[in-house]
């Protein structure tokens, strides 16, 4: 990052607070020597953290992690934070999993619920209802492991979920406001 050029920031996007180093939150950039539109305290309102540790290839500078999501995705479920992209991650990495799903949040008992509904990749669509569980398990388990959120999994047959022009509409939250 060029700190000569950049103030960045990385604050929690609920409360406005800064983050310390090598934590996620929201970037927030101020430039320092752009002259005619200066930008103070930009909020991007994407994820990532902010490392300020030397780099092991020998660099002194600040660094940005890789975003791993936008806070205007960002779902609450049972105070863990939940981005529809690492759902989308996950199911990238999952053999039989296709890239469609759909995220139904309901409140049931003031708690809050997630299911996923995961389309079936056409090639291993199969009657076999055992290989189907085990793809539901894994998928389950998987999700745990990235958002330590326990999740409900719903496998559906390939293309049956909605599609549309332009940005599909993964979420669908039931919850009352």
């Amino acid at each position: 990052m060029a700190e000569d050029h950049f103030l960045v920031e990385i604050i929690d996007p609920v409360t406005e607070e800064p983050c310390p180093p090598g934590v996620k939150g929201e970037v927030v950039i101020t430039t320092l020597t752009k002259e005619a539109v200066p930008v103070l305290r930009y909020r991007t309102r994407d994820i990532s953290a902010l490392h300020l540790d030397p780099c092991p290839c020998g660099r002194t500078t600040a660094r940005l992690e890789k975003i791993t999501g936008r806070t205007d995705d960002m779902l609450i479920i049972r105070g863990v934070n939940v981005f529809p992209s690492q759902v989308e991650s996950v199911l990238m990495e999952t053999e039989g999993a296709s890239p469609h799903y759909q995220l139904i949040i309901r409140r049931r008992n003031y708690l809050d619920e997630m299911e996923v509904l995961v389309e079936v990749d056409p090639g291993f669509f199969t009657d076999r209802y055992r290989e189907l569980e085990e793809l539901e398990e894994r998928i389950r388990e998987r999700l745990y492991t990235v958002l330590q959120l326990k999740t409900r999994v719903k496998l559906v047959e390939p293309r049956s979920l909605p599609r549309s022009e332009g940005k599909a509409q993964r979420v669908v939250d039931l919850r009352e406001k």
